[in-house]
């Protein structure tokens, strides 16, 4: 037994380092997901491709509903970076497909949708 101070406690459960987790990649292959780019979940089944537990919990997740990559990695109780890198090769299994967030630009303005909030009180 040594003297060195536990950096860890009981209740953590196993460690598993985050590059174990994403074979060692810190940057999503082909598309880069926003935090706000919504996932969904595939039902097409696997054509031989194995996954691991992270990205069978990221498509249990995904198939539920629509879930933007945010609440992902919350739910997961991942870090983003890592959860990028499992939806990319989630995406390229054909497992998920993604939709982009909607540019600012594109949003009604703010002006506008008060203007209807008014207009439907005054009903």
């Amino acid at each position: 037994m040594t003297d060195s101070p536990q950096w860890y406690d009981d209740e953590a459960g196993p460690i598993v380092r985050l590059y174990a987790i994403t074979a060692g990649r810190a940057r999503p292959a082909g598309e880069t997901f926003d935090l706000m780019t919504v996932v969904y979940g595939s039902t097409t089944p696997l054509d031989g491709q194995t996954l691991t537990p992270e990205q069978s919990s990221i498509l249990r997740l995904c198939r539920a509903g629509p879930q933007p990559v945010a609440d992902i990695a919350a739910e997961c109780d991942l870090p983003v970076s890592v959860i990028r890198v499992l939806l990319s090769d989630l995406l390229r299994f054909g497992c998920i497909r993604v939709s982009p967030p909607v540019p600012p630009a594109e949003l009604p303005d703010v002006r506008i949708l008060r203007e209807v909030i008014n207009g439907l009180r005054a009903l």
